[in-house]
């Protein structure tokens, strides 16, 4: 076999087969491990919306802030279906910055077929891996406030029927009450201010750590002579810090609605 046929580094014989299983784990196994057997029907897209949409007419006229069972049902499933894909998430994208490692090391050892075909593979690799991050953080804050998570899924353009009319209840007190709500809106309006914080402090860590990754890398950039590591070390170094300018963005913008939370909600129900 000629020295420059692409063979993957012997560790990533061992990580490619493991991303490869967790890739699909990360789309359908949320699913099966949030199911509990009475709700596994749940895993049915159109069953779980309309769950949700009688779940929430139900919530909204008893009135209380207190889930009705319908809604309670769904707001628990949607909680551990978010809890695990973001383990399954964050477990993926470890995953992946060890064999983006692996993969990069040998694309700077290699010469030829092999070095092209690293290349595109670390590229796929460096994608892949930044997909896993946004879908942890945002399985992340999904799980700390599933009940505006499954708000997400309600059809708040519906005419007719119940729900239509729910929404148009919503919508007037939303207009008529937006700093002293009646219970049920009310608990709305906390649980929307609690999603977009935690999205705010999941931006800040990120970009927190996406600079201190650039400062590093362009650190190591600084100091190397090989021109091919110091292209590698100054891209990384370079999408680092464009990165972290886009998730500080996305944490300000959360921090927005956070801080009128009746005014976010208003603009999601077209009140």
């Amino acid at each position: 076999m000629s020295s420059n046929a692409v063979v993957p580094p012997p560790r990533a014989r061992v990580l490619v087969p493991l991303a490869a299983f967790l890739v699909p784990a990360v789309w359908f196994g949320p699913h099966l491990l949030a199911a509990d057997g009475s709700q596994g029907g749940f895993a049915d897209q159109g069953t779980l919306v309309g769950a949700v949409k009688e779940g929430f007419v139900r919530y909204w006229a008893a009135g209380s802030g207190d889930y009705s069972a319908e809604m309670g049902g769904v707001v628990d499933y949607w909680f551990r279906f978010h809890v695990a894909k973001a383990v399954l998430a964050s477990v993926l994208l470890v995953v992946l910055v060890a064999l983006g490692v692996v993969v990069w090391r040998a694309f700077l050892r290699s010469e030829g077929v092999r070095r092209g075909g690293l290349a595109v593979a670390g590229a796929g690799v460096t994608g892949l891996g930044l997909l896993s991050l946004v879908v942890a953080a945002a399985n992340v804050q999904g799980a700390v406030a599933p009940f505006t998570s499954v708000l997400t899924m309600l059809p708040t353009g519906a005419r007719g029927g119940e729900l239509a009319g729910t929404l148009d209840q919503v919508r007037g007190e939303l207009a008529a009450h937006p700093d002293s709500a009646p219970p049920a809106l009310a608990a709305m309006i906390s649980d929307n201010a609690r999603y977009h914080v935690t999205m705010a402090v999941i931006a800040g860590v990120v970009a927190a750590g996406l600079v201190v990754a650039s400062v590093v890398l362009w650190r190591r950039f600084a100091g190397t002579a090989d021109r091919r590591t110091r292209r590698v070390l100054g891209a990384f170094g370079g999408l680092g810090a464009v990165l972290a300018v886009m998730v500080l963005v996305v944490g300000a913008a959360n921090v927005t609605v956070a801080a009128d939370s009746a005014r976010g909600l208003t603009d999601f129900f077209g009140a």
